[in-house]
């Protein structure tokens, strides 16, 4: 029988998968309409930390006992991961894509947040590894996805700003 720390790990990879084929899907359908990647270059940063992230968790908490309240907190971010992917619909993905003349969503979640999906990316880098007690990792790989963040949300930000309109109320 597999232990609870290899169920969620698998549940973790197998949810990461996922996203990247529903990604690639809706970044080769925006484009087809006409949209553009932006700022690209940081992009194989955020692949290579989200890929040593999961892959030293494989090494590091196979075996690990989980904290259930921990757990609970990682249930709660992925409530509010797919509400965000859901509100988003085929307009989410991976990379920063702009349809120019779009307008910025302003339903579900993004009627508090401006960016709900990086809210959920910054709490499962920390909070996976302390559903094994591995506070440490946490805090090293919130430190990276931080400095990550920081060149990946300005760009967003730039991008939004000279390319989509505002939804009028």
């Amino acid at each position: 029988m597999m232990s609870g720390s290899v169920l969620l790990l698998l549940a973790v990879t197998a949810e990461r998968l996922g996203e990247l084929i529903l990604a690639r899907r809706n970044t080769a359908a925006l484009k087809a309409r006409g949209a553009v990647e932006v700022a690209a270059g940081h992009y194989p940063l955020i692949v290579l930390l989200h890929t040593l992230w999961l892959a030293g968790l494989w090494l590091l908490a196979h075996d690990a006992p989980l904290s259930l309240g921990w757990l609970s907190v990682f249930g709660l971010l992925q409530i509010l991961r797919f509400w965000t992917l859901f509100t988003l619909g085929r307009r989410w993905t991976t990379r920063i894509i702009v349809l120019p003349g779009e307008t910025l969503v302003a339903k579900g979640p993004y009627r508090f947040l401006r960016h709900p999906n990086y809210v959920v990316v910054i709490g499962e880098l920390a909070v996976l590894p302390l559903c094994f007690g591995m506070p440490l990792y946490a805090l090293l790989f919130s430190a990276l996805n931080a400095a990550i963040l920081t060149i990946r949300i300005k760009a967003e930000n730039s991008a939004l700003a000279g390319s989509l309109r505002a939804k009028s109320p």
